[in-house]
This record gives C-alpha cells, sequence and structure tokens, in this order.
C-alpha cells in the first residue's frame, strides 16, 4: 500500500518526454519493477488492465474504443494479453496521434510470437529498471546495502527483512506468466535449472556447454535459454570491446543477471563482505547505466594476459569511456587503464567507486582517471530517449 504513494520522479518525466516525441510510448520491465503503480501515478490518465475480459472484449474493435478517448492519456497495462496487440497500437499511432498511449508488458516488444509489427518508428520506449540511484531518493529506507541485499524491485526493497519467499514466488510467476505465455518452452525443470544458476554465477564469463549438463540440455537449447532471458530483461549480455586485435578476447561474453537482489538470494548471502560487495557494486553501476541511457550495447574489454575494464561505452566518432567499479577508490590499481590506454590511447577512463562523494581526477602516465561515485553518472552520460 505505501508503495502507491512514491513519486518516481526520474521514470515520470522520462515518459513525459518519451510521450512529447511519440503518441505510443511503450513501457517494459520485469515483473514487480513497478510499471503498474508507476503507469497509474502519471496525472490525468485512464488506465485500463488487459489482463480483465471485460478490458479485452472492449479493445477488439480497436477504432470504437480509440474514437471517445481523443486528446487523452491512455495506460494498457499488460497488452501482451491481448490476441494482436500490436494491431491496436498501429491504429492508434497511425490514426489516432492525439492520444497519447502508454503500453506496458515484462519483455521486449518483439519478443512475443503475438506481436506481429514491432511498430518501428512509431513508438518510443522507456525500460523500467530496477531501482537506481534517483529512486533511492523518492523511495524511504535507503541506503546500498538494503539496495543490494533486497534487490531494485521496489515491494521487495521496502520489506521489513530480506523477501526470501518473495524470489522463489517470483520465479514461478515469471515461468508461468512470463515463459509459458510468450514463449515455446517445454521443459520447466531445464529452463528453471538454468535461470538458477545464471543468477548465482551472475558477472562471470559465459559458455553454454558449462550448463548443459546440469540442465540436462543441449547447446543450442542453452543458448536458446540465454536469449529468452535477455529478451524479459532476466540477463543482461555484454559482449567484449575489442579491435580484433591478437591479445584481445574477441567472442566471450560476460552475463550479468538483472537484479541483486536475486543473485544475493540464489548465493545464499544475507550479509555482504567486502568481496561481495565489490562484485554487487558492478551490478549496481550496470543497472545506473541501463536506466540513464536506456540502451544494453554496453561492452566489457579483457585482454589475454588477464587485464579487464568493466563497462566500456562506444558511441560512434567519440573516444570509448572505460569504467572499472570499485568498492572504495583506495582499491583501484592502475594496470587494467594502463593495458587499455597502451591499444586505445583515447580513451576516457573512470573509476565508480562508493566511498567517492565529490569527483576528482587523478593521472598515470599519458592517462587521466576520473574517480567518482554513482551521481556522476548522471551527469556524464547523455540520456537517450
Amino acid at each position: 500500500m505505501y508503495l502507491h504513494m512514491v513519486q518516481r520522479h526520474f521514470w515520470l518525466r522520462r515518459i513525459e518526454k518519451a510521450w512529447r516525441g511519440k503518441s505510443v510510448v511503450w513501457l517494459s520491465g520485469v515483473r514487480r519493477a513497478g510499471k503498474t503503480v508507476l503507469c497509474q501515478s502519471l496525472p490525468g490518465v485512464e488506465y485500463f488492465d488487459c489482463e480483465l475480459p471485460r478490458t479485452r472484449r472492449m479493445l477488439e474493435d480497436p477504432e470504437s474504443f480509440l474514437e471517445p478517448l481523443r486528446g487523452k492519456r491512455v495506460v494498457l497495462d499488460e497488452i501482451h494479453r491481448l490476441d494482436n496487440p500490436s494491431e491496436l497500437l498501429k491504429i492508434a499511432a497511425d490514426h489516432y496521434p492525439s492520444v497519447r498511449v502508454l503500453a506496458t508488458g515484462s519483455s521486449t516488444l518483439g519478443a512475443s510470437r503475438k506481436f506481429r509489427d514491432t511498430l518501428t518508428g512509431r513508438k518510443a520506449q522507456v525500460w523500467l529498471t530496477p531501482m537506481c540511484l534517483a529512486d533511492l531518493a523518492d523511495f524511504p529506507h535507503s541506503g546500498m546495502e538494503r539496495r543490494i541485499l533486497h534487490g531494485g524491485l521496489p515491494p521487495f526493497f521496502l520489506s521489513e527483512r530480506i523477501p526470501e519467499k518473495s524470489f522463489l514466488e517470483w520465479m514461478d510467476a515469471f515461468w508461468a506468466r512470463d515463459i509459458q505465455e510468450l514463449f515455446s518452452v517445454g521443459k520447466r525443470a531445464s529452463f528453471m535449472k538454468f535461470a538458477e544458476l545464471l543468477l548465482a554465477q551472475s558477472g562471470g564469463m559465459f559458455e553454454a556447454s558449462a550448463f548443459a549438463g546440469p540442465c540436462e540440455a543441449s547447446r543450442p537449447t542453452i543458448a536458446n535459454y540465454l536469449a529468452i532471458l535477455e529478451e524479459t530483461f532476466v540477463a543482461h549480455v555484454l559482449r567484449p570491446f575489442t579491435s580484433r586485435i591478437s591479445t584481445e578476447i574477441v567472442s566471450a561474453p560476460r552475463v550479468y543477471a538483472f537484479d541483486t537482489g536475486f543473485v544475493c538470494h540464489y548465493r545464499d548471502w544475507n550479509a555482504l563482505r567486502p568481496d561481495d560487495f565489490g562484485l554487487m557494486w558492478e551490478h549496481v553501476v550496470l543497472n545506473e547505466i541501463h536506466a540513464l541511457i536506456q540502451d544494453r550495447r554496453i561492452r566489457y574489454w579483457r585482454d589475454k594476459h588477464g587485464h579487464e575494464m568493466d563497462f566500456v561505452l562506444a558511441a560512434r566518432g567519440r573516444p570509448p569511456l572505460a569504467i572499472e567499479c570499485k568498492r572504495t577508490a583506495s582499491n583501484f590499481i592502475p594496470a587494467n587503464v594502463m593495458a587499455f590506454h597502451a591499444t586505445y590511447p583515447r580513451a576516457e577512463f573512470a573509476v565508480v567507486a562508493n566511498d567517492v562523494k565529490e569527483p576528482f581526477k587523478r593521472r598515470y602516465e599519458q592517462a587521466s582517471v576520473t574517480f567518482a561515485g554513482l551521481d556522476w553518472l548522471g551527469t556524464r552520460l547523455k540520456e537517450k530517449g
């Protein structure tokens, strides 16, 4: 109940900005990320829950439904429950541009076989990630350790204790409501085993053959499972940043789980040691980048000597920004930066550390490194969409 009183200002502004660009906005995000509550907190919206049979019957004739809504704001929650959701959104975009439509779903628009048209050019997209730094300013009980252990799904974050039972219930609902209804996956035990292993091993290098035996599935099936988890925002696949020189890792991806709470749950962590915090801090920084730039095309870098940059952001025609994530700035050792700089001398470098309150710079030979906290990312990264 208290969740309905929270105004998530960062996301409300992002939706308003998206509506200024397109009349149809697709709001995606995992189950329990807060899509419904966020939609209902928008001023002046008419809300329709597509899980209700009565609502689905109303939407069988899109023109009759949209005609009296001209000039209004409409939320179509869980729109993938419709038989042909893309038809309704296409008609709204093409013939009723004065109707501002916000449609929600748990996956990317093209993930479901129900979507026969991904509405390219007709929609704007907003991806509601687990709670970012701006959300912590809006929610009570703010604190990074709580955010890591409870996770970034608002009802889980707000629970008095670490919501162990809720993690399990979420996984059951994910299978029943998202996987079964949107994808053709036959073996529950195999798929769920893979999902649990991926959550427990989050942040590591991914090799499909390592999962095939424990999950009793073929390598191609494991690759398909990973693609489904990526489409539903439960896994984030980071490809290597590379110029394809002989010393770089060029193909092996790293895979991160969508939420720190689930990773801690499947690692059986109820408290964080310093090394545990460091690994989860990587996840927090990645989530912040996702929230800010609304783009999953983030890379990592590693060479065959073991040097590594956690995240690399590379826009065409601009120097790459290479980021290391550290629990404390004092943990930084410049060897990784120096190795990356030797290959990419125009690169920018940042160390994002939990204990840095005011940004500062240090130089290591020719490489200049910015040390900053999580809030610095909001001023450094340009928002997209």
